[in-house]
C-alpha cells in the first residue's frame, strides 16, 4: 500500500493557528494523509524527550514518521574531520529515529566540491562503505533504513544510477527518488510512464523488488535552469513538471508500494493529498 504524506505542513497549518510538532498528527490525519517528513535540514533542533512524546502522537494517530537529516552532509568532503561531521549527523538521526519511533532517515548523499566528479563519487562510495558497514556491525541500523536522496543539480553526487549504485554498500540502504529532482537535473525529462520506468527498472535490475517496494519517494514540480535545480513549486503550476499520473500509474503496474512524500513550496499536505486521490483514481479503475 502506497501511503502519502507531505514534508512539513505548510502555510495552511499555521494560518489555522497551529505551531507545534504536537499538534502535527491528529492535523495531518484529519486532512486524509498517512505520513510525514520532519525535516532537521538545518540541524537538530529538538530534544529527544520532546521526539518521544511527538513520536507517541504519530504512533496513536496511525502516521508513518521519516526523518530529514542536516542539508549541509556530505561524504565526498576530504577533508577528514568534516567527514566525521557528516558521520556524527547520521548517528544523530538514528537517536531522533529511535526517539521519534521512525524507520527512515533521508539524506543528501555528496558534492564535489573542487573536487572532479570521479574523484568525489569514489571518495562517496569509501566513506559510504565506512561509515554504514560499521553501523552495521554495530547495531545501530536494526529495523532502520538510510535513504540517500537523488539530487537536482550538476554539482551534486546523486543521479538516480548514483544512488541506486551506492545502495549496493549496505542492505540497509535505500534511494529516496526525488523525481522533481531528476526531472530538473535531467532538463525536464519525466514526462510518459516510460520515464519513470527508466529509472524504477534499473533500482529493481540492481537492488531487487524488496528495497525498490521500500523506497521513499519525494515529489514536487521545481523550477530549473542549465545547471539544474533552482527552487520548489507547487502542483497547480503548469510551465514545470514532473506530474504525478505516469508515476502512480507505474507504481500500479509494478505493484509498488513505496512511501510518497510531497515537497512542494508551501501546499505540501494540499498537494499530497491531490497526489493520493489520483493514486487512488487510477488504481480504481
Amino acid at each position: 500500500m502506497v501511503l502519502f504524506g507531505s514534508s512539513g505542513c505548510g502555510d495552511e497549518f499555521y494560518e489555522q493557528g497551529y505551531k507545534s510538532i504536537m499538534d502535527v498528527p491528529k492535523w495531518i490525519k484529519n486532512y486524509g494523509l498517512d505520513a510525514y517528513e520532519y525535516s532537521f535540514g538545518h540541524g537538530y533542533q529538538m530534544s529527544t524527550e520532546l521526539a518521544t512524546r511527538a513520536g507517541e502522537l504519530f504512533k496513536e494517530y496511525d502516521i508513518k514518521i521519516s526523518l530529514h537529516a542536516p542539508f549541509y552532509i556530505n561524504f565526498a568532503n576530504p577533508d577528514d574531520v568534516m567527514y566525521q561531521k557528516s558521520q556524527g549527523y547520521i548517528y544523530t538521526g538514528i537517536k531522533f529515529l529511535k526517539a521519534f519511533g521512525a524507520d527512515r532517515l533521508v539524506f543528501h548523499p555528496a558534492s564535489c566540491g573542487k573536487l572532479k566528479r570521479e574523484e568525489a563519487l569514489d571518495l562517496t562510495y569509501k566513506h559510504f562503505d565506512e561509515t554504514f558497514n560499521k553501523m552495521d556491525d554495530e547495531g545501530v541500523l536494526d529495523g532502520i533504513l538510510l535513504c540517500p536522496e537523488t539530487m537536482g543539480k550538476t554539482m551534486q553526487i546523486g543521479t538516480y544510477n548514483e544512488v541506486i549504485d551506492l545502495c549496493k554498500v549496505n542492505s540497509h540502504l535505500v534511494p529516496t527518488f526525488d523525481f522533481g529532482h531528476i526531472n530538473a537535473l535531467e532538463q525536464g525529462s519525466l514526462k510518459t510512464k516510460d520515464d519513470f520506468k527508466r529509472i524504477l527498472d534499473y533500482s529493481l535490475e540492481t537492488l531487487g523488488y524488496d528495497r525498490t517496494n521500500n523506497s521513499h519517494i519525494h515529489f514536487s514540480k521545481i523550477q530549473f535552469g542549465a545547471k539544474g535545480e533552482i527552487k520548489h513549486l507547487n502542483y497547480d503550476d503548469i510551465i514545470y513538471g514532473p506530474e504525478f499520473e505516469p508515476l502512480a500509474e507505474t507504481l500500479i503496474e509494478y505493484n509498488l508500494s513505496p512511501r510518497v512524500i510531497c515537497e512542494s513550496m508551501d501546499k505540501m499536505p494540499h498537494d499530497a493529498l491531490i497526489m493520493k486521490k489520483i493514486y487512488q483514481k487510477i488504481l480504481d479503475k
